[in-house]
């Protein structure tokens, strides 16, 4: 039986500083799994953390995700040479998932944030949105979204904070913020 493709695909971006980006970007992926499409997230950044998303999608079907990053804060003021490496290899491999097209939607979580550290270059993540397949959702997440990355997308949602526990000096719980 032939698996359910998209018809066409277009370019989403979640930002601002409000909660909820990643959270939006796995629940557009629960809702194409459960529609029988195919799934893979590109984490930047993330790798070593324990987030509560890598505890459970290898037991969802359609769905894969890779983490990059050494498991530690990026300085934004002076990046590790090692976060420019996995950042980069993080773009190399989203490139090479989207150029393949053999995935209904790829999400690149924390794009954004890669940016604003100047990790990877903003042309290149252009790039990428300008040569997807036609049938390839994109999906880049994480605040701070450049203009050009809201100009070259489809889709912009914007998370606004309101009020959030952090500035009450509450720490992230685990499976609520991670």
């Amino acid at each position: 039986m032939k698996r359910p493709r998209l018809e066409f695909g277009i370019t989403q971006v979640y930002t601002g500083n409000g909660k909820g980006k990643t959270s939006a970007a796995f629940g557009l992926a629960l809702r194409a799994m459960g529609r029988g499409l195919k799934v893979y997230v590109i984490q930047f950044i993330k790798g070593g953390f324990d987030y509560g998303e890598i505890h459970i999608v290898d037991k969802l079907p359609n769905i894969t995700l890779v983490a990059f990053g050494r498991g530690q804060f990026v300085n934004l003021e002076n990046p590790e040479e090692e976060d420019n490496r996995l950042a980069e290899e993080a773009l190399e491999h989203a490139k090479k998932i989207i150029e393949e097209g053999e995935h209904d939607i790829v999400i690149l979580d924390e794009v954004n944030v890669a940016l604003a550290f100047g990790l990877v270059e903003l042309e290149d993540v252009i790039a990428l949105i300008r040569g997807k397949p036609k049938k390839v959702e994109l999906v880049l997440t994480g605040r701070g979204a450049p203009k050009e990355i809201i100009d070259a997308a489809d889709l912009v949602t914007e998370m606004g904070e309101v009020k959030h526990p952090f500035n009450r000096g509450t720490k992230g719980r685990k499976g609520i913020e991670y």
